[in-house]
């Protein structure tokens, strides 16, 4: 599909303009670890696409588009961001939504800054006087805020620490799953049996209350079988955990 560049459109035209309205850290000739920053690239990523404006030190825009988030994003940012020898990408959220994309750029050489969604939003109000929420002003704004903000971090390769946090919080899925389950087991359980389970519900537990009860009604049979299905998810995530924490 290719990139869909914005300049000389009309939406693009509101937005060139030498003051956004923040207070002002930075100046023209903005540095950033040693590195003379000409241009400063906003990205405003999506699941479907991902809208780029780019902005000199003045806050004047020089460029924008948008490309679909497929195989061939990276180079199709590269190939518009080309005109741009001295360049810096600011992407928001980039530990969240704009994850694949920062680092698939850092992969790729390029310089690129993490700028938190909040630092974006507040830009965008400072310069408008209201939120005037689209793609293309978003990404202004998060290009703004990279210009501006004194200290932003700057995205890195992906290493040890990366794969720790991705089974730290697959572990932490995994126990709010299983405490979400348990919460619905200890339900069903009080309803067939007075008081259900007094302490802490576990599988084997729940088990043996199970096997105490004997339905009568169909209604207290359904309840009875969900129960049943309900262990049988705990039992699982609790196997999961376990193998979650060997890792």
């Amino acid at each position: 599909a290719g990139i869909s560049l914005g300049c000389g459109s009309k939406e693009v035209r509101q937005f060139e303009r030498s003051e956004s309205g923040v207070p002002t850290l930075a100046f023209h000739g903005w540095r950033s670890g040693g590195v003379g920053v000409t241009v400063m690239i906003g990205v405003d990523p999506h699941k479907g696409s991902h809208t780029a404006v780019a902005i000199d030190g003045d806050e004047m825009q020089l460029a924008a588009g948008t490309v679909r988030a497929t195989r061939r994003q990276v180079s199709e940012l590269l190939s518009w961001a080309g005109r741009f020898e001295h360049r810096t990408w600011a992407i928001e959220s980039a530990g969240g939504l704009g994850y694949l994309l920062a680092r698939q750029l850092v992969a790729a050489g390029e310089r690129v800054l993490d700028v938190p969604a909040t630092l974006a939003a507040r830009v965008r109000v400072l310069g408008a006087g209201r939120s005037n929420k689209n793609d293309s002003n978003d990404a202004l704004s998060v290009a703004v805020a990279a210009l501006r903000a004194p200290r932003l971090a700057r995205v890195g390769r992906d290493e040890h620490s990366g794969v720790l946090r991705l089974l730290a919080k697959r572990n932490t899925d995994l126990g709010r799953a299983r405490n979400r389950t348990a919460c619905r087991l200890h339900a069903l359980l009080a309803e067939l049996v007075p008081g259900g389970i007094s302490k802490e519900i576990n599988a084997r537990s729940a088990e043996r209350l199970l096997a105490s009860v004997e339905p009568v009604t169909p209604v207290q049979q359904a309840r009875h079988d969900l129960a049943v299905e309900h262990l049988e998810d705990l039992r699982r995530f609790d196997e999961q955990m376990r193998a979650s924490k060997t890792r």
